[in-house]
C-alpha cells in the first residue's frame, strides 16, 4: 500500500467526507481522488508547484476518462433492479465492476503521490491546497463544497 492510500482510506471513511466528495463529484464535476490528493499533499507538508497541479490533473483525466467513468456508469447501471435481470446475478456483476472502479482509483491515487514532491517543513492549508487544484480541474471553483470538506477531513 501507499501512504496516500491508506490515508484516503482513512480519510474517506471520516464522517462526512465520503458525502462531500460524491457531492463534490456529482454537482461540481470534481475528482474526488484528485482533492483527496490535495488534502493529503497539504496534510503531508507537500506542495506541489503549477506544473505538478497541472500534471495530477493530466494524470486524474486520463484515469477518470478512461476508466473511472466508464466504470462508475456501469456500476450505477447495474445498481437498479431490471425486470430482465436476476438480482443477485446483476449483484454480483455489480460488486466486481465496483472493486475495479476501486481499484483504478488506487492506481490513480499512487500515480498521483511518484508525482508528489517531497514532505516540506510544516503542513499548508488545506482548503487552500482543495481551491489550487479544483482551479485546475475545472473553471467553476465550488467554494462551498470545498470549505464542507476541508472541515470534515480527518487531521
Amino acid at each position: 500500500m501507499s501512504d496516500l492510500w491508506d490515508w484516503a482510506v482513512r480519510a474517506y471513511a471520516a464522517e462526512g467526507v465520503s458525502d462531500a466528495c460524491l457531492h463534490l463529484q456529482d454537482a461540481a464535476g470534481q475528482n474526488a481522488p484528485l482533492l483527496l490528493w490535495a488534502a493529503w499533499a497539504a496534510r503531508t507538508g507537500r506542495t506541489p508547484d503549477a506544473d505538478t497541479l497541472e500534471a495530477g490533473c493530466d494524470i486524474a483525466r486520463a484515469w477518470q476518462d478512461a476508466a473511472i467513468a466508464p466504470l462508475r456508469a456501469v456500476r450505477r447501471t447495474l445498481k437498479g433492479p431490471n425486470p430482465d435481470l436476476e438480482n443477485a446475478d446483476r449483484e454480483a456483476v455489480r460488486t466486481q465492476v465496483k472493486a475495479v472502479e476501486l481499484e483504478a482509483e488506487r492506481r490513480l491515487l499512487a500515480a498521483l503521490e511518484a508525482l508528489s514532491p517531497p514532505p516540506g517543513a510544516a503542513p499548508a492549508p488545506v482548503l487552500e491546497a482543495l481551491v489550487a487544484v479544483a482551479r485546475r480541474w475545472s473553471p467553476m471553483t465550488p467554494r462551498a463544497g470545498l470549505v464542507e470538506l476541508a472541515e470534515r477531513l480527518p487531521a
